[in-house]
């Protein structure tokens, strides 16, 4: 008889059990599943707020490359001014081939080769055949 009252003692803890883990579950499921959403919208509404600081720190740093671009234009501007006003006439004909030489030297798609002539003066026409 004992023995039979510990096995109804047993079976009826396990059931208590039982049930008393899935009722827990019942009502620890739904108030997880709030706190998980709740969770993953700070989680979105953080990697947003990231998102907005990086595209802010990138136009920052694009309007800083276009001023100092427009400050490079107005330097290059004030050096071709300050060229022209010295070379206002002085400009020679072979200071002109000089230039034309310095320019070529520049060119990154090198082909036209500079040959002198009897004149002095380059001969333009020679890369024409090439391009047609």
């Amino acid at each position: 008889m004992e023995e039979f009252k510990y096995w109804i003692l047993v079976i009826m803890c396990g059931t208590f059990l039982l049930f008393g883990g899935v009722g827990g579950c019942m009502y620890i499921q739904p108030r997880y599943n709030v706190w998980k959403q709740e969770m993953d919208g700070k989680a979105e509404f953080a990697k947003a707020e990231q998102n907005r600081k990086i595209k802010i720190e990138e136009a920052k740093a694009n309007l800083e490359a276009e001023k100092l671009n427009a400050q490079a234009e107005i330097e290059r501007a004030k050096g071709a001014a300050e060229a022209i006003r010295i070379e206002n006439g002085s400009i020679t004909p072979t200071y002109i081939q000089y230039l034309w030489v310095r320019q070529q030297n520049l060119n990154t798609n090198n082909k036209i080769i500079y040959i002198p002539t009897e004149a002095g003066l380059p001969v333009l026409e020679a890369g024409r055949g090439s391009n047609e």
